[in-house]
């Protein structure tokens, strides 16, 4: 009975208008109360840290290119570092001019953020969740068509806030390529295949952002206890996957009535968490799910999921990407960086941006800190633990609980990678 309590209470603290809260913000206009006067919402103490709003701002952007390359791949996974590609795209903002830097920052959601210095925090968030003992490894380059003379006022800040220096093409196909897989190589210690994609021959501005994650558990998984279980793809067909499982698992957990999915969070070391979002039916359309995820979405989940027990299973996953974001960027209202913009600050040289290109690994297995569970984490008193098995699709988020930021996110319809 009392585990019948958790869950209602749970649901109904969580399913509240999921999806309000950046739609409503990003408009600008507070809700009036009943006399007509706007009424001015309290900010929550967490974004008032600015390396937190900055984090909350940049993975709004990257809810919404997930959204986005998620309705273009309605059958098939979905794997996804969007900080990197914001990385690169805040990074080439240092070379525009206002109304192209407008652009931008508008994507991004630095319209609401009052920070008179936006590189610098970038430079303070990106510190902050490549630290080593987080395991997860970012970069993002910017890459110029052959021949370009590049300002020197442009290059000393986007080093000293981005980490990173420009790369001119020597137009040598076979050269850029193999120079660009050893860059990636460099930055991801060799955890991302190399490229096998050819160099487009008419590159003007071409951005690069690629991401690496190896998750490890608070708790670790016993690797005896994994198995070969079914994967319900939907109703009639599944499939067999290396399933890992723990029958006394402690976990956060909710169930939101509205969006029909039960949210669990899994702590990870270095202050990071994911929180996996598994629908009640494995026909159920994820559509409702993904238009509600928001930073602050996100941030009031990890507020409110209560500690339990639970039986646990989870599949063993191994996923990589690589490809373009372009086409994705273009309907996010980018479209004039690749047709009119104005990166005087870069060059006197007519320029413009011609490609996105994104590059990711992600997996998690058995590995962990440990056998037990963090005696910080203290269970709500149930009389029998829950049932936890991520069996059917899902959508998981990758979270730096320390700032909030969104570094990855994915929609798992086969834990095969297929």
């Amino acid at each position: 009975m009392q585990a019948l309590v958790l869950l209602l209470w749970t649901g109904a603290l969580l399913g509240q208008g999921s999806c309000q809260n950046v739609a409503s913000s990003h408009e600008g206009a507070p809700a009036p109360d009943s006399t007509g006067e706007p009424v001015e919402e309290e900010e929550d103490p967490f974004f008032k840290i600015p390396v937190n709003k900055l984090a909350a701002a940049v993975s709004n952007f990257g809810y919404d290119l997930y959204r986005l390359r998620s309705s273009k791949s309605p059958t098939a996974n979905v794997l996804l570092s969007p900080l990197s590609v914001a990385t690169a795209l805040s990074a080439l903002s240092l070379g525009a001019e206002q109304r192209t830097e407008s652009t931008i920052h508008q994507t991004l959601y630095y319209d609401l953020i009052s920070n008179p210095d936006i590189h610098s925090t970038y430079k303070e968030l990106l510190a902050t969740v490549t630290a080593p003992q987080k395991n997860f490894k970012s970069a993002s380059r910017i890459v110029f068509e052959r021949k370009l003379r590049i300002k020197s006022s442009f290059v000393a800040p986007l080093e000293k806030s981005y980490g990173t220096r420009p790369r001119i093409l020597t137009g040598n196909p076979r050269m850029d390529l193999q120079e660009i897989n050893n860059w990636v190589q460099a930055q991801m210690k060799g955890k991302i295949a190399r490229s096998t994609r050819e160099m487009p021959s008419d590159i003007s501005i071409l951005l690069l952002g690629v991401a690496y994650f190896k998750g490890q558990w608070m708790t670790k998984f016993d690797s005896q206890k994994t198995s070969l279980q079914d994967f319900h793809l939907d109703e009639e067909r599944t499939v067999s996957v290396p399933m890992m499982s723990d029958p006394k698992a402690i976990l956060r957990y909710g169930l939101d009535s509205d969006l029909s999915c039960k949210i669990a969070q899994l702590p990870l070391i270095g202050s990071m968490s994911i929180i996996f979002f598994l629908p009640l039916k494995a026909t159920q359309n994820l559509t409702l799910i993904e238009e509600s995820l928001t930073s602050e979405f996100i941030h009031d989940i990890d507020r409110e999921l209560k500690t339990i027990h639970a039986v646990l299973t989870i599949p063993k996953l191994k996923l990589s990407y690589e490809g373009e974001v372009t086409k994705s960027l273009q309907e996010m209202k980018l479209q004039t960086l690749f047709e009119t913009p104005d990166f005087s600050k870069i060059t006197g040289k007519p320029v413009k941006l011609t490609q996105v290109e994104h590059r990711a690994g992600f997996e998690w297995n058995e590995d962990g800190a440990g056998t037990n569970p963090s005696p910080a984490l203290q269970p709500a008193r149930i009389t029998f633990p829950l049932d936890y098995h991520l069996n059917q699709p899902f959508i998981f988020v990758l979270r730096d609980t320390d700032t909030g930021a969104l570094l990855f996110i994915g929609k798992i319809l086969d834990p095969r990678g297929i």
